[in-house]
């Protein structure tokens, strides 16, 4: 094996570990965070947890990112470590996979069709269709189905120059010698688990091993515990991830060392028992990629059927690992469990996890919002003291979001997903505003109980029609939001004008009161105030619809949108005037002048 052949290796193990890295993003992305969100799901039974675990492994293709991703649903709360146990089996199941397709690499036909299933041959048939989706494809679907099979043809070109360069090694003594002593099974585990720990992937790992075969260098006896010693190595990932996480995150992880542990040794155990009375004569023979295949499955399949029974002793193995200590225990806050960092390695799913926080912040807005109103109403020294609480959480929410979405925004995520990202981090500051207004409102209804003082029943009924229709435009701005709902959205703008009429005749009828003596100075302070919280709440509902509709026409600017939203919009102008005879003050003796004026208008 000369230096060329060298670079040649070097240079098919990178392409090889490039495309089987960029082939799991492709897929994670084309599922747009679905199989983390199907793994969200509870499950009834551990045999269903196995299932939903190879499932959503096969599809993802790694058995790593699984276990990080369990180990972040424990850490959150989302959920329980039982439960986890399951899918943490089945992950290690679904790997196996990969093995499987880069076997068919090992085929070897003159049959034309036969031939046709060598990954060699139809690779560059994948990479030609890849590489049409990526550059003339518009839709981000297919550009990801592009990525996927451009990262699958790489994948194969790497295995095959990887297999090119090391075949003359098989006229190597020493090479031969090396891998005899890998029939060590102990010797062989720790190779394997160390080659494993240091890529981060089992797959990757049993892939250079397949490549390794066609020196012919490595028998089963060699190839059996490197193997067993592969699925030991890929818990390192999940063991780095569950660091500063909570208990029983950590114990999800030590769940998954233990079932490869004690998976090997049991498996060692009763084979090479076996071998001792029965001399199984394929250990002597030399691998190859479909053996290698069919090893790493068989172990992995026994491994689950055997130790699932006694999944419950291994949940009690990692807990006497990792105790609780009383200083230790620290409650996750149940706002921002979610937000777990460990969901950024699967952006399209740490994405979904941001929208549901956003719809959590959006709907303690709106309460407060609607508690605030009601103080005018029924003052309660409690309800006010809640409003202020709640106003504390909705800053940290924008803090915690928003620090979060930006991380999100750095990793390779979607068109789509970058515009959803874009519209959450609009209009988490919209909320936290609307919150901020919340809380004034109850400053001022506080400011009246205090002072004892209240407005006249006129000025109640007036400011009664003003609030209903701030909450009707709070809760159509929260519910289009949250279920991006494009038609409620449209209902938004039209009661925002109307609320700004309204805000435009109590001020005239203030005026008309103030000069007639049945209004003071102080109150008129007060109601102006509130009018004011009112009309910006109403501005706000405004900007988040806006928000939500503008996605579809991302060139034009908040501003700009509205104006076209406007001019010459014949369903505007009904939505507007459906709004404008909805909400109609009542009459005012002292303003018919105006009321006059206003209706001919």
């Amino acid at each position: 094996m000369d230096f060329f052949n060298v670079l040649s290796l070097l240079g098919g193990l990178a392409l090889f570990l490039y495309g089987m890295n960029a082939m799991g993003d492709g897929l994670a992305k084309l599922s747009g965070g679905k199989m983390e969100k199907i793994l969200e799901k509870l499950t009834t039974t551990k045999a269903k947890g196995v299932l939903l675990g190879a499932g959503v492994t096969t599809v993802i293709q790694s058995s790593s990112a699984t276990t990080v991703m369990v180990v972040g649903f424990v850490n959150s709360g989302i959920m329980k470590l039982r439960q986890a146990v399951g899918i943490i089996f089945g992950a290690n199941i679904g790997t196996t996979i990969t093995a499987w397709i880069l076997s068919l690499s090992g085929i070897q036909s003159d049959n034309f069709f036969i031939r046709l299933l060598k990954p060699s041959s139809f690779s560059p048939v994948l990479a030609v269709i890849g590489v049409a989706f990526l550059l003339f494809s518009k839709k981000d679907k297919r550009k990801n189905i592009g990525s996927i099979l451009v990262s699958f043809a790489v994948l194969m070109f790497g295995m095959e120059a990887m297999s090119g360069a090391v075949a003359g090694l098989k006229d190597v003594p020493e090479f031969t010698q090396l891998f005899t002593m890998f029939s060590n099974p102990l010797l062989g585990i720790l190779v394997g688990a160390a080659l494993t720990a240091i890529i981060q992937s089992s797959s990757a790992s049993v892939g250079i091993l397949q490549a390794l075969c066609v020196t012919g260098a490595i028998n089963f006896s060699s190839a059996i515990p490197i193997i067993l010693g592969q699925n030991i190595g890929t818990c390192v990932t999940a063991l780095i991830s569950s660091i500063g996480a909570s208990k029983n995150a950590k114990r999800a992880a030590f769940v998954h060392l233990y079932f490869n542990i004690i998976g090997s040794l049991l498996f060692m155990g009763v084979f090479y028992g076996v071998n001792a009375f029965a001399d199984f004569a394929f250990l002597d023979t030399a691998a190859n990629e479909m053996g290698i295949a069919i090893v790493h499955t068989t172990f992995n399949v026994l491994a689950t059927l055997v130790l699932l029974p006694f999944s419950d002793i291994l949940v009690k193995l990692a807990t006497l690992t990792v105790r609780e200590r009383k200083a230790d225990i620290k409650p996750v806050e149940e706002d921002f469990k979610l937000l777990d960092e460990r969901f950024l390695e699967k952006p399209a799913f740490a994405v979904e996890q941001c929208i549901k926080t956003a719809a959590n912040m959006a709907d303690i807005v709106r309460k407060s919002v609607d508690d605030a109103i009601s103080l005018f109403n029924n003052y309660d020294s409690a309800a006010a003291a809640a409003i202020a609480d709640s106003e504390s959480l909705v800053d940290r929410y924008e803090d915690e979001l928003g620090t979060y979405l930006v991380k999100v925004s750095t990793k390779s995520i979607s068109e789509h997903d970058s515009t959803v990202v874009s519209k959450l981090l609009h209009s988490i500051g919209d909320f936290e505003r609307i919150s901020d207004h919340a809380l004034n409102l109850c400053h001022a209804a506080s400011e009246m109980n205090s002072k004892k003082i209240d407005f006249s029943s006129e000025a109640h009924k007036e400011l009664n029609i003003v609030q209903n229709a701030v909450k009707q435009v709070l809760a159509e701005a929260v519910d289009s939001f949250t279920s991006d709902d494009k038609t409620l959205a449209a209902e938004v703008e039209p009661l925002e004008e109307v609320i700004d009429d309204l805000q435009d005749d109590l001020k005239i009828r203030h005026i008309e009161r103030l000069k007639n003596g049945q209004c003071t100075i102080e109150l008129g302070f007060i109601l102006s105030d509130i009018m004011t919280n009112y009309e910006r709440i109403a501005d706000h509902c405004s900007n988040i619809a806006v928000c939500v509709l503008q996605l579809e026409e991302r060139d034009l600017e908040a501003h700009d949108y509205l104006i076209k939203m406007k001019t010459d919009n014949e369903d505007f102008k009904q939505k507007y005037k459906k709004y404008k005879n909805l909400y109609v003050l009542p009459q005012c003796d002292s303003c018919l002048l105006y009321t006059s004026d206003a209706a001919d208008e």
